[in-house]
């Protein structure tokens, strides 16, 4: 089973092998592939739904006869995000041919448990199928799930028939969607498959330039630090940035303190430093506690990004948080190699989680 492009759950640490990009990349070096719920019927889980957007709640008894498929994820999941292309396309396409598209969506942070934050994210990714609210894991638990993004594809039997773990593998999956229905309906699918093309966030990767992992900033899971002195847990510290950094090292500078899935700016002016190598680098971040705005600035090697900006920066590197959610804030145009990446903010009061890479 081969595992492409995703995130796995893990209850403590991320283990310093795990790299979003190659078939082993969402699993430890020494892990087995996770076990198969195929055959199963686990769709009995919905029931744990903590609440839905865009449906009222679905049994598994009111999707006798349907063709489902159960898409985990989390909206501030790179990999999620730029499956999320896909998933649509084919809501929209067999919508009239038996199929069902539920999106489960089970949080990794606290600020995705929140209803509001998850409903301004479908309404910008402009999903309009289904969305179990999943934020006690009750749904995930029941189809012993670990990656997301995670895709199972259900009969009208309500069993699964076959299941894919991260991105990738999308013809595949289409085909797998197509047999599924002509069992289910007796009828011929047409053999074309979906074109998609994401823009954005959602822009495919370049998998093949990705040389730096998932990378979180809460000490709990935090891997690579660099400033001098190592992370204080819990505990208001001024930090130094780092020096001569090693690919995949970062630091802090400035007053923060570090929790174990996030830190918080106290002073402004304080920075992150991260040493990289992708096309695309993300940030997770949160505005401050009372939703006041942060500004920042990013720099790549000291200079302003210039073309190699995101989405969510302009040319001089300029920026504003104005909500939890993922930034995307370098797409490089240039050749890829290792760069020095640096965000300050303006502002006291942000919160930082994690990098992410494309």
């Amino acid at each position: 089973m081969s595992v492409v492009s995703c995130c796995r759950k893990v209850k403590l640490s991320i283990i310093a092998a795990i790299i979003v990009v190659c078939s082993s990349a969402c699993q430890p070096a020494a892990a087995q592939d996770p076990p198969s719920i195929v055959g199963s019927s686990p769709l009995y889980g919905l029931s744990g739904a903590t609440g839905w957007i865009n449906s009222k709640p679905l049994t598994a008894k009111q999707l006798r006869g349907k063709v489902v498929l159960v898409d985990f994820w989390t909206y501030s999941c790179i990999n999620c995000l730029r499956a999320l292309p896909y998933i649509r396309a084919w809501a929209d396409k067999y919508k009239d041919s038996g199929l069902v598209v539920i999106g489960v969506h089970t949080p990794e942070f606290d600020f995705e448990k929140q209803l509001p934050n998850v409903q301004k994210a479908v309404q910008k990714f402009g999903i309009t199928y289904p969305i179990a609210l999943d934020s006690n894991h009750a749904i995930w638990n029941a189809f012993h799930n670990e990656f997301w993004p995670a895709h199972y594809f259900i009969d009208a039997n309500g069993k699964v028939r076959y299941e894919h773990f991260g991105e990738g593998d999308y013809d595949q999956s289409e085909r797998w969607i197509q047999d599924l229905l002509k069992e289910a309906n007796a009828k011929r699918m047409p053999p074309s498959i979906v074109h998609v093309n994401g823009q954005g966030v959602q822009a495919a990767a370049d998998m093949g330039q990705i040389l730096s992992p998932e990378t979180y900033i809460g000490y709990a899971r935090a891997d690579h630090f660099g400033s001098p002195g190592g992370i204080r847990q819990g505990q208001e510290q001024l930090y130094a940035a780092p020096e001569n950094l090693r690919l995949n090292e970062w630091g802090l500078a400035g007053k923060w303190v570090d929790y174990a899935q996030v830190a918080v700016l106290r002073s402004a002016g304080g920075k992150i430093i991260f040493r990289f190598h992708a096309r695309d680098l993300h940030l997770v971040l949160g505005s401050s506690a009372d939703g006041t705005p942060i500004r920042f600035r990013v720099t790549i090697d000291g200079q302003a990004p210039g073309e190699n900006h995101g989405v969510d920066t302009d040319a001089q590197g300029n920026g504003v948080v104005t909500d939890h959610r993922l930034y995307q804030l370098v797409r490089q145009k240039d050749a890829i190699r290792d760069h020095v990446f640096t965000i300050e903010f303006q502002d006291p009061g942000v919160q930082a989680f994690s990098f992410t890479f494309g």
